[in-house]
């Protein structure tokens, strides 16, 4: 089993990027690639167009083996986070408490 590297381009991927990493990454999984390291240090212009490619690419990834992106620039990681994608970090995202946890109830909090 091996884990296989995919660098993105900079300073942001074209819409051409998106259709030619995505097959070079399922070539990636068919040779036998576990795993695959998505590097996009180079990206430092993060604009929605990297957030189609790297969500194409985790569809693309999807029942074949993990995709982790790592090298992401402070800017491109709020960027995943505000449209849900932060978890291709590999990091654990803040949630919020578990459901069936209760808050105290004061005896003059008004009934909503």
């Amino acid at each position: 089993m091996e884990i296989q590297r995919l660098v993105l381009p900079g300073p942001a991927p074209t819409p051409q990027d998106t259709a030619r990493l995505c097959e070079r990454l399922a070539r990636l999984y068919a040779d036998g690639a576990a795993a695959v390291v998505c590097d996009a240090g180079p990206v430092t212009a993060p604009d929605l167009a990297v957030v189609e490619l790297l969500a194409r690419l985790r569809l693309t990834a999807r029942g074949r083996g993990g995709l982790t992106v790592t090298g992401a620039s402070p800017p491109l990681r709020a960027l995943l986070d505000l449209v849900g994608l932060v978890e291709l970090l590999g990091e654990a995202e803040e949630r919020e408490p578990p459901v069936r946890v209760q808050e105290g109830i004061e005896p003059d909090d008004l009934a909503l």
